[in-house]
């Protein structure tokens, strides 16, 4: 008979951060085409989904930052695709695939910047040793 698994399992709430900034991604996906400039189309799908893809990582860090990695980039690419598709129903705005292609960018980048921060804090922490305060 095989024991049970004792693994402590990760708590759901890891994913609060980052449904609630998909809702401000949502809501900001439904204003009318004309209420948004178009010169920050490419900052504002760059840097909402870099946060998207920072948290999703947050989220899946558990698994660490490989598999975390390619479940974010699985999950931005995802609810970019989604996203895109939701604007065809908005007035003045259509789904761009250029679109899809930058959210997916943007998550990529704060994966990354989610990995090296993470990486140099391990690093960091090995360096001044467990239980050592930060000076």
């Amino acid at each position: 008979m095989t024991p049970p698994d004792t693994t402590p399992r990760p708590s759901p709430l890891r994913w609060l951060p980052a449904a609630l900034w998909a809702c401000v991604i949502f809501a900001g996906s439904s204003l009318n085409g004309s209420l948004i400039p178009s010169q920050l189309s490419v900052y504002g799908h760059v840097s909402e989904y870099l946060v998207l893809g920072a948290l999703v990582m947050f989220a899946e860090r558990h698994r660490g930052l490989g598999r975390a990695a390619i479940i974010a980039v699985l999950v931005c690419a995802a609810y970019g695709a989604s996203d895109e598709f939701h604007q065809a129903f908005v007035p003045l705005r259509t789904p761009d695939p250029i679109d899809w292609l930058t959210d997916v960018a943007g998550a990529s980048a704060g994966i990354a910047l989610y990995a090296v921060t993470s990486r140099v804090r391990g690093l960091l922490r090995t360096k001044r040793g467990p239980g050592t305060p930060p000076q």
